[in-house]
């Protein structure tokens, strides 16, 4: 028996609030890029791959653009489908649906930080795993170097591409 009783008034919704989109550059060794947070923001210190919210109406793939432009001024030449991931947000009482997408840059153009991030590294797919904080991201540069091994989704392109 528990010390306490909890009381469920109601279950959480499950929302799709939330994008994360990996960067790569598969003409350079499919490099990754990993953004650090700022000073003052949340998970300050944290890397991390692109990540925002939803804007009103807005489809996640439309999100996925315009935080990455956003976040990194950079032009995405392709865009894949790649997975989803939940995570629970007990401030907001629900449960978040983050859409996963990777997204095909070129690494040598100029990057430009938006005021979330203080630093970006372009790094070999090993080393952006090692240096990600969440273990979620992690994981997407595992399976992004499964889909996109060859530079493209293969035979799977027709499904996980968006553009």
């Amino acid at each position: 028996m528990l010390p306490f009783e909890i009381q469920v008034t109601h279950m959480p919704e499950i929302q799709v609030a939330t994008v994360d989109v990996l960067l790569i550059d598969p003409a350079r060794e499919h490099r990754i890029l990993a953004l650090q947070r700022g000073h003052g923001t949340r998970c300050s210190g944290a890397w991390e791959m692109v990540h925002g919210r939803l804007e009103g109406p807005e489809r996640p793939e439309d999100a996925a653009l315009r935080e990455v432009a956003e976040e990194t001024g950079l032009t995405v030449s392709r865009l894949y489908n790649v997975g989803c991931h939940m995570f629970y947000l007990h401030r907001e009482g629900f449960v978040n649906a983050a859409v996963v997408f990777a997204a095909v840059v070129d690494s040598t153009a100029p990057l430009t930080l938006g005021p979330e991030h203080s630093t970006g590294m372009w790094l070999l797919p090993e080393a952006a795993e090692e240096r990600f904080s969440w273990p979620r991201s992690r994981q997407v540069v595992r399976e992004v170097m499964v889909l996109l091994a060859g530079g493209d989704a293969g035979s799977l392109e027709d499904t996980l591409r968006v553009f």
